[in-house]
């Protein structure tokens, strides 16, 4: 950013000299501040929770995946211990524990399945076999329970209620990053000599609804999230993935600020601006994702957290809190940029399909859901689901 930009109060500018990225401001000291900004504020037990102090297994997963790229192993080791012990009897977790309390006890499916995308990358990071083979029964549970909420055309229900029922829609965002749970659960079975076939359909007939049929889940387009985590997730890659990106810049991208949470609202925030940074480096639009993530900078805090959001109608910061998850989505973004880790390329590689052989790739493109579209076979005619 550069000085006349706006700056939320407590943030500290990132500049760069001439002829630099805008991101050389932020030093790999930087990341690493921010990664222990982060185990502050993890509990004894190894919850990483909110601002507000409710955890939820997918932003914990991302805070322990930030912990570990940037080499804090003990507080990374001990955020997935709290994983494996908090994991119910069917797979999954409550939406929210506070304080070792259950305060929601509904089951997402897209939290579920994040905990895939922790033990592979933890493996990547690390090349520690034996954590990922002690990950394995919990993933393998996670990932079964998740599949368990599939509907006949392949869309994934967002949630189970408290009371054990389905949700009747599947949305867009959260099946996107189901979709890459499942490449690397499928990856982690490899590794664990358990092979799933059974995953790889799902994961395929999956990234077929998420690239071609928009009609088959919940209408949230107003989201940034619905906009570039097909990109994201891995479900549209190369230069359809471009295009995806390119179609919605204008009104998602606030120059200079970062991504709106919301098309409608005058309000950016770190996450969906570095999730976004990771998209575009992911379809090889590295020019972009430089640019976004200077711009994420001046939310940057005095002690190298950062804040949630910006309000810049009204030019304050909206929630007025520091969040775990969102100075993890900045170092994983970093990660993404500067190759800080082992595991930077695991959104990259999802994207590039890594994780599936050459036939994979193709049911992937072309369908596997023998639905009546341009790009693969027929099947009944997809309808979508009712808007919630």
């Amino acid at each position: 950013m550069t000085t006349g930009e706006v700056t939320a109060p407590g943030a500290r500018a990132m500049t760069a000299g001439a002829g630099r990225p805008r991101t050389a401001g932020l030093t790999r000291a930087d990341v690493l501040a921010t990664a222990e900004s982060i185990a502050r504020m993890q509990e004894h037990s190894g919850a990483i929770p909110w601002p507000d102090g409710h955890v939820d297994a997918w932003d914990h997963v991302e805070c322990a995946m930030a912990l570990s790229a940037c080499g804090l192993r003990e507080p990374a080791r001990r955020a997935y211990r709290w994983l494996r012990e908090t994991q119910r009897a069917d797979g999954s977790w409550p939406r929210s524990v506070t304080s070792g309390t259950v305060t929601d006890a509904a089951a997402e499916s897209h939290h579920a399945a994040y905990i895939a995308v922790g033990a592979w990358h933890e493996y990547l990071v690390t090349g520690d076999e034996r954590h990922g083979l002690t990950m394995w029964p919990a993933v393998r549970r996670a990932v079964d329970w998740v599949l368990g909420l599939r509907g006949p055309r392949g869309e994934i229900s967002w949630e189970r209620d408290a009371a054990g029922q389905a949700a009747s829609f599947a949305l867009l965002s959260g099946c996107s990053s189901i979709h890459q749970s499942l490449r690397c659960a499928i990856a982690l079975a490899k590794l664990a000599g358990d092979p799933r076939p059974d995953w790889e359909l799902a994961a395929d007939q999956l990234a077929h609804l998420v690239a071609a049929h928009p009609e088959a889940f919940a209408d949230r387009s107003r989201f940034a999230m619905d906009w570039y985590y097909p990109v994201l997730g891995g479900a549209v890659g190369g230069t359809e993935a471009a295009a995806r990106l390119a179609s919605g810049w204008d009104r998602f991208v606030v120059p200079g600020l970062g991504v709106r949470c919301v098309s409608d609202q005058p309000w950016v925030t770190g996450a969906e601006t570095c999730e976004l940074v990771i998209a575009l480096d992911a379809c090889g639009m590295r020019t972009e994702a430089l640019e976004v993530f200077a711009d994420a900078q001046h939310l940057r805090h005095r002690d190298d957290s950062y804040w949630t959001g910006w309000q810049f109608a009204n030019s304050e910061l909206f929630p007025r809190e520091r969040s775990s998850w969102t100075a993890a989505a900045v170092v994983l973004a970093a990660d993404a940029l500067t190759g800080l880790s082992p595991g930077a390329g695991i959104f990259r590689d999802t994207a590039g399909a890594i994780f599936r052989d050459t036939a994979g790739a193709q049911a992937a493109d072309r369908g596997t859901c023998d639905c009546d579209c341009d790009s693969g076979p027929s099947h009944a005619q997809l309808s979508g689901p009712p808007a919630p």
